[in-house]
C-alpha cells in the first residue's frame, strides 16, 4: 500500500522521475524501467503533440518507413513492442497483417492507443495489452513481425528484450527496430547536438508542463546509448541474422532491420 510519508503533503508534486545526478549514466541507473513507466505517464497526453512538433513531422514517416522495412504479409502476425499512443500499432493494422497486438508498459499511453484505435474499422482494431518488452507474455514462435518504435533503449536490458523478440518470431520472421542515432555529418550533428539538447527539452517541457524530466533524459538517453555497430553486433548475439542500419534524415534516426535465424 502506497502511504504519504509523515512530512509529505497530500497535494505534494510527485518527485521526478528523473534529477540531474540520474542523467549522468540513465542507462546504469538500476530504477530505469520504473522511472521511465513514471516518465511515460507524466507525458502521455501531451506525447503525440511533441513527437509532431519536434520532429518537424518526420516521426510518422520514419514510422511508415518501419513499416515497408517489415514487409508484411497476408495474414502475418505483427506485435509492436512499447507501441505508446498506438502511431505504428494502427499504420500496421491498415497492412494485410491477420493479427497486430501492441504491448506498453504504461497504462496511461494504453488508454489513448485504444481511445485511438476506436476510428479504425472494427475488423482491422489491434489488441493492445499491457506487458515488458523483457518477459513478452507470448509463447515461442508465434509471430511473423516484431518492432520497436524509439523504445529499445528505454529498457532496462536491451539484450534481454532482442532475446525475447526473437523467441516470439518464428524462423525467418522479421524485426525492426527505430531509434534516434547521431548524424555523421558534422555540422548536422552539432546542429542536431543543439536542438536535441538544448531547445527541444525546454520547449518540450512547456508544452507539456512535465515535471518528470522527460525531455532531460531523451537527449541524454539518447547520447549515451549505443552506436549502430554496437546494435548490429548485439542483434546478431541475439540470434538474428542479415542485420542492417538504415540511416533516415540524415542518421537523425536510424532503421533497424534483421530476420529471425533458422529459416
Amino acid at each position: 500500500m502506497n502511504r504519504l510519508q509523515p512530512t509529505q503533503s497530500a497535494d505534494a508534486a510527485p518527485a521526478p522521475a528523473w534529477t540531474d545526478t540520474d542523467l549522468a549514466d540513465p542507462h546504469a541507473n538500476p530504477e530505469k524501467a520504473e522511472r521511465v513507466r513514471r516518465m511515460f505517464a507524466a507525458i502521455a497526453r501531451s506525447y503525440d503533440l511533441n513527437n509532431r512538433l519536434h520532429s518537424f513531422g518526420r516521426d510518422q514517416a520514419w514510422r511508415r518507413r518501419a513499416v515497408r522495412a517489415a514487409q508484411i504479409r497476408p495474414g502475418d502476425a505483427v506485435l509492436d513492442v512499447a507501441c505508446g499512443t498506438g502511431d505504428l500499432t494502427l499504420l500496421f493494422a491498415r497492412t494485410q497483417a491477420g493479427r497486430v497486438v501492441g504491448l506498453d508498459f504504461t497504462p496511461e499511453m494504453l488508454d489513448l492507443a485504444r481511445a485511438k484505435s476506436a476510428r479504425l474499422p472494427p475488423s482491422i482494431v489491434p489488441t493492445f495489452i499491457r506487458g515488458d518488452a523483457q518477459d513478452l507474455p507470448f509463447d515461442d514462435a508465434v509471430f511473423d513481425a516484431v518492432s520497436i518504435a524509439f523504445g529499445i533503449r528505454n529498457v532496462q536490458r536491451p539484450d534481454q528484450a532482442l532475446a525475447e523478440f526473437a523467441r516470439v518470431l518464428r524462423p525467418g520472421g522479421r524485426l525492426v527496430i527505430l531509434e534516434f542515432g547521431r548524424p555523421g555529418f558534422a555540422p548536422i550533428r552539432w546542429l542536431n547536438d543543439f536542438y536535441c539538447g538544448w531547445v527541444m527539452p525546454r520547449t518540450a517541457t512547456l508544452i507539456s508542463r512535465d515535471r518528470s524530466g522527460a525531455y532531460r533524459y531523451l537527449p541524454r538517453s539518447i547520447g549515451s546509448f549505443m552506436p549502430r555497430d554496437a546494435m548490429l553486433a548485439l542483434l546478431r548475439a541475439s540470434g538474428f541474422e542479415h542485420a542492417s542500419a538504415q540511416p533516415l534524415t540524415f542518421g537523425v534516426c536510424v532503421c533497424y532491420r534483421a530476420t529471425r535465424a533458422g529459416a
